[in-house]
């Protein structure tokens, strides 16, 4: 779930984006696993669902490479995109859910952006 003020917008990098709508400070949350709120989905309940739905999941969520489950966002985070030096990530720390961070300070209007090969084992090419 998204822990600071965003905005969906068109993007340089892919399609649609997430953009900051206040300045951001580095090391403030910006994303925390709420569990329920976020899905976690078995692939043997996907394969009954129509194809589109299946398509919808593997361009939005992501393959835990630890427990080989799709993984989508209930919210605005499905629609940050890959960067290779990104402005959020994880901090280092387990607590007590996963959570990302500013890594640095982020600009009102400036895209947030993550690392897909830190969480993603989907092997989808970056930007699909």
């Amino acid at each position: 779930m998204m822990l600071v003020r965003v905005a969906v917008g068109r993007s340089d990098i892919e399609g649609m984006g997430l953009f900051a709508t206040v300045p951001i400070p580095a090391g403030t949350p910006v994303w925390r696993w709420v569990s329920g709120f976020d899905r976690v989905l078995e692939e043997s309940e996907m394969t009954a669902w129509p194809e589109a739905a299946r398509r919808h999941i593997a361009h939005y969520g992501y393959l835990d490479p630890a427990s080989r489950r799709w993984v989508l966002g209930g919210d605005l985070s499905i629609f940050m995109n890959h960067a290779a030096h990104p402005n959020t990530g994880a901090p280092g720390t387990v607590g007590a859910a996963p959570e990302t961070v500013a890594l640095r300070d982020i600009a009102a209007g400036e895209e947030l952006t993550c690392d897909y090969h830190q969480f993603d084992a989907s092997g989808k090419p970056v930007g699909c």
